[in-house]
């Protein structure tokens, strides 16, 4: 599954960016508030502070948004892992909606 498939999966946008001959930013989206970087590989990935800060710089020059990196692990023909890479931010604000929602069940 390419890149573009995984943002179909979302039912995010792909990113314009008229400096590439396509017309957009392979891999990066807007499924709002998020800017979503998609990565695959076959057996694992690592994250650095530069890759991150990249990635969060990207996120605020496009619109402002809350930077996101989706990771597809996983060779083609066998089940792959997807995870979602946040903010500790984001992740409290997501775990307080939460707790909102579904607490009191």
């Amino acid at each position: 599954m390419s890149e573009a498939d995984e943002i179909k999966r979302d039912g995010a946008t792909p990113v314009k960016n008229s400096g590439r001959s396509r017309g957009t930013n392979k891999g990066d989206a807007i499924l709002e508030p998020f800017l979503i970087d998609y990565k695959e590989y076959g057996k694992s990935f690592g994250i650095t502070k530069e890759f991150w800060a990249k990635i969060s710089t990207d996120a605020v020059n496009n619109g402002r948004r809350i930077p996101a990196l989706k990771l597809v692990i996983g060779e083609e023909g066998e089940t792959r892992t997807r995870l979602w890479v946040i903010g500790d931010t984001m992740f409290h604000e997501m775990l307080e909606a939460w707790r909102e929602k579904y607490e009191d069940e």
